[in-house]
């Protein structure tokens, strides 16, 4: 079932939300406002997260509440990779939450937390036994990113591409489980912590890992889940066919679902990281999305009440 709703992923990171169009985040927070307030609308009990920022940064949070986004929001996410991407070393990790903690009053969420093997698999192995040590009681939810690595012929979701260097095939190592469907030892790792730690596992327009990516999922005993369903793919052919598979499989596992990526005709940019030219239209597709996926229930009236059969 979906107990969350994330409003966009990494609005911090060009890669996710394009800074020359947005430069100081407003059009960014009046689609958290409006989206937040759609998802709200559409169901009540579904917990609404704010995007996970990645850096960790306590001042975008505060440029955050200044735009009145936090006034939307149930939740603060963030997102760490200190030994892949970051400038900062793993056991800063309560740290990093205590420093958002102390700008809002909103819980903080890890929502992507990862160790690539690129360089090494004993490194994921140590990353995972380390982050699992740091987090696990320490925040209410934690995704490890990912279980599936991306397969390279398939290219990695970021504005820079190559142009990162070696970083970016880093993007290629962050699973547990390798492109041609073998474990790394990192898996083995992970399957102590997979109740309290959880997963975070993109899956693509007609992801052909999506049953697998089930089957191992319930073998580790995985609960809590965070994936995506993109507003750019929403206008592929048979968008909500997919969706529809998609999320009937998840059903098992409670479930973060984060509604992000521009399609390309909805944005001066012509890009999944541009600024809506509508940010309403975005919040129709969020609440379009509970409304489908996590309808508000109808609690039926009691008895006394409900008027007599004729």
């Amino acid at each position: 079932m979906i107990e969350a709703a994330m409003i966009w992923n990494e609005p911090n990171n060009k890669s996710h939300w394009d800074p020359e169009l947005d430069p100081d985040w407003s059009r960014f927070g009046q689609c958290v406002t409006l989206a937040g307030q759609a998802i709200k609308a559409a169901n009540p009990a579904i917990t609404r997260v704010l995007g996970g920022m990645s850096p960790i940064d306590p001042l975008w949070v505060q440029r955050m509440q200044g735009h009145g986004a936090l006034d939307h929001v149930d939740v603060v996410a963030v997102h760490g990779f200190p030994l892949d991407w970051n400038l900062w070393q793993i056991q800063e990790w309560p740290a990093k939450v205590a420093e958002i903690e102390a700008v809002t009053d909103k819980p903080v969420w890890v929502t992507e937390v990862g160790v690539g093997s690129f360089g090494a698999e004993e490194v994921q192995v140590f990353g995972v036994q380390k982050t699992a040590e740091l987090l696990v009681g320490r925040v209410p939810r934690i995704f490890w990113y990912s279980l599936f690595d991306l397969p390279q012929e398939w290219g990695a979701t970021t504005r820079h591409r190559e142009a990162e260097g070696s970083s970016y095939y880093r993007h290629f190592y962050m699973g547990l489980i390798r492109a041609d469907g073998t474990p790394k030892p990192g898996l083995d790792a992970y399957a102590p912590h997979a109740a309290d730690m959880g997963l975070m596992q993109w899956f693509h327009y007609q992801d052909p890992r999506l049953d697998d990516a089930v089957a191992w999922m319930k073998r580790l005993g995985v609960k809590h889940l965070r994936t995506g369903l993109s507003w750019a793919d929403s206008f592929r052919p048979d968008a909500l066919g997919w969706f529809d598979r998609q999320m009937e499989a998840l059903a098992d596992f409670d479930t973060t679902v984060t509604f992000c990526f521009t399609p390309e005709h909805l944005g001066p940019g012509a890009h999944h990281t541009s600024p809506p030219h509508d940010p309403q239209q975005f919040a129709d597709f969020c609440a379009a999305m509970i409304e489908r996926y996590a309808p508000a229930r109808v609690e039926a009236a009691p008895a006394a009440l409900q008027p007599a059969l004729t």
